[in-house]
Parts: C-alpha cells; sequence; structure tokens
C-alpha cells in the first residue's frame, strides 16, 4: 500500500538522516569501532588508500591489510569480508606529523611471514620504506622536498 510521500513503505528503515545539528549516518561496524575516530566532516576531505598483500604463511592468515586515515597508517592482519578485523589491536600503528600518506602499496615478490616493504607516499613528496612486521623505518627519499618548502617538516 502506498503511502504519502512518494509511495515509500513506512516500514523502510533509514539509513541516515540529516537534522539541525548534522548528519546522522548509519556506519559499518568496523568504520564505528576504529580508534581515534575523526568526527563527520562533510567540508573537508581525508582520502583513505587500501592496500593488500599475502605473506604466505603458516596460520592461514596470511593476509595483511594496510589503510591510512589522515595522518595515521594502520596495519592489521585482514581475515576476509565475513570477519572483521580487530581495529583495537593494530600490528603497526604509525601519526605522521607536518604530512600526512596519501598512497601505499606492499611489495609482494619479497614479502614473508616476518617482513614486508610497505612504500608509503607523503602529501609533501617524500616517500618512506617501511616494514610494519619488525616496525623498522628503512628509507625516507625526497626528504629534501620538505626542507626546500617553507615551513615543511616531516
Amino acid at each position: 500500500m502506498a503511502t504519502e510521500g512518494g509511495g515509500k513503505e513506512m516500514n523502510e528503515i533509514k539509513t541516515q538522516f540529516t537534522t539541525r545539528e548534522g548528519l546522522y549516518k548509519l556506519l559499518p561496524h568496523s568504520e564505528y569501532s576504529r580508534p581515534n575516530r575523526v568526527p563527520f566532516n562533510s567540508q573537508g576531505s581525508n582520502p583513505v588508500r587500501v592496500s593488500f598483500v599475502n605473506l604466505n604463511d603458516q596460520s592461514g592468515n596470511g593476509d595483511r591489510l594496510c589503510f591510512n586515515v589522515g595522518r595515521e597508517l594502520y596495519f592489521y592482519i585482514y581475515k576476509g569480508v565475513r570477519k572483521a578485523a580487530d581495529l583495537s589491536k593494530p600490528i603497526d600503528k604509525r601519526i605522521y606529523k607536518g604530512t600526512q600518506p596519501t598512497c601505499h602499496d606492499f611489495n609482494h615478490l619479497t614479502a614473508t611471514a616476518e617482513s614486508v616493504s610497505l612504500l608509503v607516499g607523503f602529501s609533501a613528496g617524500q616517500v618512506q620504506l617501511i616494514d610494519p612486521i619488525k616496525k623498522e623505518t628503512s628509507k625516507l627519499f625526497n626528504e629534501e622536498v620538505v626542507r626546500r618548502r617553507p615551513g615543511g617538516h616531516s
């Protein structure tokens, strides 16, 4: 039976609505439970990038996931789409000052259960090679780009 207001059913479940206080939105569990959630801001945009790698370890949980939100970079065990990662326990978490990660990718050819190379690109032009399993920072490339820019720091 159609109702007033465009013929939508009265039992429709809304996933978002706007009030004068702001936008209320139904969030997936993985986004809602993320530590240090950034408040919703419709004016700004923090692009999120995601990278995956399979380490072929013996446990059967060889997939790893890396994503960035703003100035933070997270590294987790990925158990597939049916089972959410425990976002309160990252394998590695990094917070950058002065610049933020804009892209990243794993070296799939050299990845092992003990070590993985992750190349991270930053908003000021630097590129950093890190190992999130060993929690090591190997090398920072284009560091001179930041030094030449007024007010640039990493």
